[in-house]
């Protein structure tokens, strides 16, 4: 477990400061750190040379790197999938470049069939050491083809890792892992995160895979999210703090591996869950979170586990259709409601509990 985002001490040292920097340049300050130190890195998709990527995560890359290590490809992501996942299997560490999650649908028999499955078909002795980056999500007016969610199609598949970081911080620290580990992983980005800033250190440290994090402690309440639903989560701990309910928030950071013993743990301190995420409900991480409270904390749940996501829709392009489709601070804060009402929760209540408990003790 992780607590406060943090990928390791965020104490600066005597003097200095820790760079506030968005999401996108977090990401590009990874890439470029890892074509440095190590030669067999390679970053190969779409348009990210000369244009520097449809989201400018590339910039720069080319011209401090050359055409051999940063290379556009031909829109043919079935063909560059499957010729990252052959570099990678000669002992090259490839990233790729999927200009939005959406047209990773044309490469899943590369990235099922060959890159999830060749490390146990080869008896362990062939790794494929891959990163495929995705951008994807909703809220950009993209309309239902360009703005989906699928990140449990993924989640699903042994030998993949899947990453949804929700800070700059983590955003740099998670590549930095991905990008060095033996592993194929699906690296999810959500658009509406590029231009979010926070505090990122400014050296090379590194996250663990499949470790969540503890994004705000709290004692009344767990919410579980990830990536883009993590800050709304977020917002709706520090909103509700005010009226005295006090919100733990956990940021899964990792769909798989999921970190379920830090899950449990929140929820065996609070007794009451909800899931928040942008995928379509049915089918979705909330049902995998609620299945792993139902076997590691059930004793200590007060309520069923409930889940705020998309609606099940095709997302609409009209931003008015778009915005009601996609789960708000508001869905949120109703469920959240609901469930503290079920379970007669009152602020003074607990109060009063945790006073007791503390003189008892």
């Amino acid at each position: 477990m992780v607590t406060g985002h943090e990928t390791g001490s965020l104490i600066p040292s005597e003097g200095a400061t820790i760079p506030v920097i968005t999401y996108r340049q977090a990401l590009n300050d990874a890439l470029r750190a890892e074509l440095a130190r190590d030669k067999s890195v390679i970053l190969l998709g779409e348009e990210i040379g000369i244009f520097e990527g449809s989201y400018k995560i590339t910039a720069g890359l080319l011209t401090e790197f050359g055409p051999d290590r940063v290379r556009d490809t031909p829109i043919a992501e079935e063909g560059f999938v499957g010729a990252a996942i052959g570099a990678a299997m000669l002992g090259m560490r490839p990233v790729v470049e999927i200009m939005t999650l959406n047209f990773s649908l044309i490469a899943m028999d590369q990235i099922i069939n060959h890159a999830a499955k060749i490390y146990g078909m080869f008896g362990g002795q062939t790794p494929v050491p891959l990163v495929i980056r995705m951008p994807g999500g909703g809220g950009q007016q993209l309309a239902a083809t360009h703005s989906q969610n699928l990140e449990v199609w993924f989640a699903h598949v042994p030998g993949l890792k899947v990453v949804a970081p929700s800070t700059p911080a983590d955003a740099k620290a998670l590549l930095l892992a991905s990008i060095r580990d033996n592993d194929p992983v699906i690296f999810l980005e959500n658009l509406s995160l590029y231009n979010t800033k926070g505090d990122v250190p400014d050296d090379d440290r590194v996250a663990e895979l499949g470790k969540a994090a503890v994004a705000r402690e709290g004692s009344d309440l767990t919410v579980i999210a990830y990536s883009r639903a993590t800050t709304v989560a977020l917002e709706v701990a520090r909103q509700l703090g005010d009226e005295g309910i006090s919100i733990e928030v956990v940021d899964l950071r990792s769909l798989r591996p999921l970190d379920r013993e830090t899950v449990c743990a929140s929820v065996r301190k609070t007794s009451r869950a909800v899931v928040l995420e942008d995928d379509w409900l049915s089918y979705g991480v909330g049902a995998e979170i609620s299945a792993t409270l139902m076997e590691g904390a059930f004793d200590y749940l007060d309520a069923p586990v409930r889940r705020v996501a998309a609606a099940e829709v095709p997302l609409p392009y009209a931003k008015p259709l778009e915005r009601a489709a996609l789960p708000t601070a508001n869905d949120l804060i109703r469920v959240i409601r609901e469930l503290l009402d079920a379970t007669r929760f009152s602020p003074a209540e607990a109060d009063a509990i945790a006073t007791a408990t503390a003189t008892s003790t």
